[in-house]
């Protein structure tokens, strides 16, 4: 074991849909099966060697921080059926770990957070599959309830998102949920407190770069693979030693500036329904994506 390349940082790749089929708002978070294949084969011919977060979090966790030398995770937000039917037998084929983040309250359904995507109809995963995927060494973990963002709801309602999650997760699969994933890849501190107390041991968001040994273990940051990144491009993105915003300022006012706007937007939608939203805004992370 050794430590990997540029002072330990590991790329933690985001993927949702791996499917042929998308509408034009949906279509960047749907990768071919073609090209996932693609992917998967050129980790493998360049000897990157596959962890989970979980394994990834622990390992830097522990004293000696000892990762293999070329690591890599894969990570696949929602639980989506088509996980099963063509991520998963690429990864038996190729012996390559990964972590499945599910939305739990639309197992066996669709996708109904993806209405104004006109993907509300996305076939999702169902128990069985869940429990198969599980005990083909594949490691899930929770995505939240209802993928609502979790930094404008009333802090009851995050943390039943947070909780419930991992609650019917563990039920169905007689296992430990250890890593939790933030819907849109936002949260504030209070949200991952929330994930912390609930028994999770780590959480990813978004952020676009590489993962540093010095990241929050409940702020892990992800690069984003969408329809668009062939090869060469996921070359580039892995080979990129620029792992951190050049403008990290910057990039924390804008993302308050649309967490106050979504905050705001949720407030006109409450009162238009008799409702109140609570939540006070507080410092912002994460990236608008599902």
């Amino acid at each position: 074991m050794h430590a990997q390349g540029i002072e330990g940082v590991v790329p933690i790749l985001m993927y949702h849909s791996i499917s042929q089929e998308a509408t034009s708002a949906y279509k960047p978070f749907a990768v071919s099966p073609g090209l996932f294949i693609e992917h998967i084969e050129y980790l493998r011919r360049h000897n990157y060697t596959p962890m989970t977060v979980t394994q990834l979090a622990q390992a830097r966790s522990q004293e000696s921080g000892s990762l293999p030398e070329r690591p890599i995770v894969l990570t696949f937000d929602d639980g989506l059926a088509d996980f099963y039917h063509s991520a998963l037998p690429v990864l038996k084929q190729y012996d390559f770990r990964a972590t499945l983040y599910v939305v739990t309250a639309y197992v066996n359904g669709t996708s109904q957070w993806l209405r104004n995507k006109g993907e509300e109809m996305r076939p999702m995963l169902s128990w069985e599959q869940i429990q198969e995927i599980s005990e083909q060494g594949i490691e899930c973990g929770g995505h939240s309830h209802t993928h609502r963002q979790l930094d404008i709801l009333p802090a009851a309602s995050a943390r039943d998102e947070i909780v419930r999650s991992k609650e019917e997760l563990e039920r169905h699969l007689q296992r430990d949920i250890l890593t939790f994933s933030y819907p849109y890849g936002y949260y504030t501190a209070g949200i991952q407190r929330m994930v912390h107390d609930a028994g999770y041991t780590s959480a990813c968001t978004v952020q676009y770069t590489a993962s540093s040994p010095h990241d929050n273990p409940f702020a892990l940051t992800r690069l984003n693979i969408d329809s668009s990144i062939d090869t060469t491009a996921l070359e580039a993105l892995l080979k990129r030693k620029e792992t951190r915003s050049p403008k990290p300022r910057l990039k924390r006012t804008l993302a308050y500036a649309w967490r106050l706007k979504r905050y705001l937007s949720a407030l006109v939608d409450a009162k238009s329904k008799n409702s109140e939203v609570t939540t006070k805004v507080g410092r912002p992370q994460g990236s608008p994506l599902q």
